[in-house]
């Protein structure tokens, strides 16, 4: 053997040893929470496997630990139909509903039929199915990762999935054996964001100007649907598993054979699952799991209680929605009655006025709510709600406190005073208006102190610029004057999903409207976001508590926001409606902010994603000079305008194609990138409208169905010749 050759194996086994030492360790340390390393000595492993992998990068594989984090998702997500139904389930709310379902399972069955439930704690996450197919020396890998979507077609998330550290990235050849799992196979089960890291998630978005996430499931869904893998891996997600299936087909006789299994398998499955003989043994699962859910690190919201035999589930059979076999028992929502002290007035970015109930703080479920947000004008119209009234005040979801109704009896006498909307704004005392159509009041002065303050909170956070360091208190001083609304609830308009208000312990606040207060006022150093690239660390360090470090800190903070590409400029404009996928959609067809900035109502509605009235906010903002004038002074300090513009061809217009089975060279993204980038469109159903299916290995019954259609059929090569 040569002496490159040699070196090699060499290289081969070390780096084989290090990944399977790794992985270990990330088990221990992920899912069995039993770490013997330190922080610093697993960083030492992994950096030593980089290394090695730079040196020979043909030896790089993708379920390597150091590939969890890919790229960006260029082309948001493509849809995949699933296997089999991802169906919701029936709820019972007390224990009446709960004997009922029992009984009926009981009578569905055979008399001499053994019935045996498994009780599972609900987890409040989103459902998620992982996808493992054969790989080298019999192990699996992770092929795909798919959300639940409609429950018949999710989205592929994959790229998200991997920097998920308890979904294993390969399963080897020794654990499959233990585990009784052949190469192929389907994992389901459900991402949580545990509370610390929801806690932790939270503090980054207030201390970067932005609401906090309304509670840890909604902070899940939004976080494995972000296009960039790299914000997926710095939030802690978890993943629990509690199916197994081959071909949409559950793979083990019963539940609890299959959780045994996906546990000898690597996955985190939930520890607290128990068998049940009876209903009762099942009603105290429940009052044990209501018991200890404050403890736990992660949020239940009800425990679910499967039929154990996959025999009988099959006999029970579904609803046209829900599985006869399963039930989930939701716990009772937390709450309780307190008064309603006075309403609050919040002022957002775009200039919208948040009404805010400032409450006689009270505990629910441990925590203290003091504020609740009343959302809008005619939230408080269907309650009722006076000030001065009693209110019910229920944690929604276990974590949003909100007002649910008005107690009204000889204990609880109604308020008197009536919620008014102010006719100024608080903060600048300029009319406040309510357009036809519109549910919200809003401030229209663009020069609104509240607002600019909101601007460049949003401007700054990480979703957009990215501007470490430009919180609240720095906000405050280069505005020259101090944040104090009572709370801080901003504008939440251009989010992928709604955030409400968290919960928060707060003094006693004053009866009156009035948010203003008497404090000094120095010169504002920023009048618009573009002021912000006039900053230089002298006039950081002019203000209170800023020292050389910080103010260096910050000014380098800022020089680096100027390298951000088009769609982050165009989401710091904050332009109603226009969130993430939108500015990337526009940023990907028009290629430029100029030709964004000219575009017609009509050109702009033909962009992918773009409605009529995303359409018309659009020209409407870039119709206002002040907004132009912002432009161009962006423009002049350097920042990104510019776009690599995604060209369409024309080699597959009018053909749909589907997409199933492994192909040997092109990932799926891959391959629906190709067929879209030449005009052709990438559907997640077989039908006779369809003009290919594309097939490649293992494929399921998308490929049956296009021949009983009569579908043409290609592999991969056939898509290539199409393709030139």
């Amino acid at each position: 053997m040569s002496s490159s050759n040699q070196a090699h194996g060499t290289a081969t086994q070390q780096i084989d040893a290090l990944r399977a030492e790794i992985v270990h360790h990330e088990h221990l340390y992920y899912v069995m929470d039993q770490p013997t390393l330190t922080d610093a000595q697993y960083d030492k492993l992994v950096n030593r496997l980089k290394a090695l992998e730079a040196e020979h990068p043909e030896l790089v594989t993708p379920d390597s630990p150091t590939q969890r984090v890919g790229g960006k998702v260029k082309d948001g997500f493509a849809k995949v139909a699933h296997s089999r139904p991802m169906l919701s389930l029936d709820n019972a709310y007390n224990e009446e509903e709960l004997r009922a379902w029992a009984v009926r399972v009981r009578g569905a069955l055979h008399s001499s039929d053994v019935l045996e439930f498994v009780c599972e704690y609900k987890l409040d996450g989103l459902s998620l199915a992982l996808h493992y197919g054969a790989a080298s020396h019999g192990s699996a890998h992770l092929q795909r990762g798919v959300t639940r979507g409609d429950g018949t077609v999710g989205e592929d998330v994959t790229g998200n999935v991997r920097t998920i550290r308890t979904v294993p990235l390969s399963v080897n050849a020794e654990k499959l054996k233990k585990a009784g799992l052949p190469q192929t196979f389907e994992v389901r089960g459900e991402v949580v964001m545990p509370k610390a890291a929801f806690a932790r998630m939270n503090a980054e978005r207030e201390a970067a100007g932005q609401s906090p996430a309304a509670n840890p499931r909604n902070a899940a869904a939004g976080t494995i649907r972000t296009v960039e893998p790299s914000i997926v891996a710095q939030r802690r997600l978890d993943y629990y598993a509690y199916f197994l299936l081959r071909d949409g087909e559950f793979l083990l006789p019963t539940q609890s054979e299959t959780l045994d299994a996906l546990a000898a398998a690597g996955f985190l499955t939930n520890p607290h699952a128990r068998t049940a003989k009876t209903i009762e043994e099942v009603l105290a699962f429940i009052a044990e799991g209501e018991t200890k859910r404050d403890a736990l690190g992660y949020e239940i919201d009800g425990i679910v209680i499967k039929v154990n035999s996959v025999a009988q589930q099959r006999r029970l059979g579904f609803t046209g929605k829900a599985p006869r076999w399963a039930i989930a028992y939701k716990f009772p929502a937390r709450g309780a009655v307190t008064k309603l002290l006075n309403v609050l007035f919040q002022v957002g970015r775009t200039g919208k006025l948040t009404p805010v109930a400032a409450l006689d703080p009270v505990g629910i479920g441990g925590i203290t709510v003091a504020r609740a947000t009343l959302h809008n004008p005619d939230e408080i119209a269907r309650l009722g709600v006076r000030i001065g009234d009693y209110v019910a005040v229920e944690r929604g979801g276990d974590v949003i406190p909100k007002i649910t109704e008005v107690v009204e009896d000889t204990e609880h006498p109604r308020g008197t005073r009536e919620i008014v909307f102010p006719t100024l704004c608080p903060k600048c005392k300029e009319p406040v208006v309510r357009e036809d159509g519109e549910i919200d009041f809003r401030c229209v002065n663009a020069s609104c102190p509240a607002r600019l303050s909101e601007e460049l909170l949003h401007y700054a956070s990480r979703g957009v610029m990215n501007i470490e360091g430009l919180g609240e208190a720095m906000v405050a001083q280069l505005l020259g004057h101090p944040l104090n609304d009572p709370v801080s609830l901003a504008d939440v308009e251009a989010q992928d999903a709604p955030m409400s208000l968290d919960v928060r312990d707060a003094e006693m606040l004053e009866e009156s409207n009035d948010t203003t207060a008497d404090e000094p006022t120095r010169t504002a150093l920023v009048h618009t976001v573009a002021d912000l690239y006039r900053l230089t660390a002298d006039d950081l360090l002019k203000l209170e508590r800023v020292g050389p470090k910080t103010a260096e800190s910050l000014i380098a903070q800022i020089d680096r926001s100027r390298s951000a590409p088009l769609y982050r400029v165009l989401l710091g404009l904050g332009i109603r409606h226009v969130g993430e996928r939108t500015a990337q959609d526009l940023a990907d067809t028009f290629g430029s902010l100029d030709a964004i900035m000219t575009a017609t109502e009509e050109e702009l509605v033909r962009a992918e994603g773009i409605g009529p009235i995303v359409a018309k906010t659009i020209v409407d903002y870039f119709s206002i000079e002040k907004n132009r004038a912002l432009v161009e002074a962006l423009r002049a300090q350097g920042l990104q305008f510019t776009a690599e513009k995604r060209v369409v061809g024309t080699a597959l217009a009018g053909l749909t194609f589907v997409l199933t089975g492994t192909l040997p060279t092109l990932t799926r993204d891959e391959a629906k990138a190709r067929i879209e980038a030449a005009g052709g469109k990438v559907a997640g159903t077989v039908s006779r409208k369809t003009s290919h299916v594309v097939a490649g290995e293992e494929a399921g019954s998308k490929l049956d169905k296009a021949r009983d259609l009569g579908v043409s059929v290609l592999d991969e090569q056939g898509l290539l010749d199409l393709l030139k």
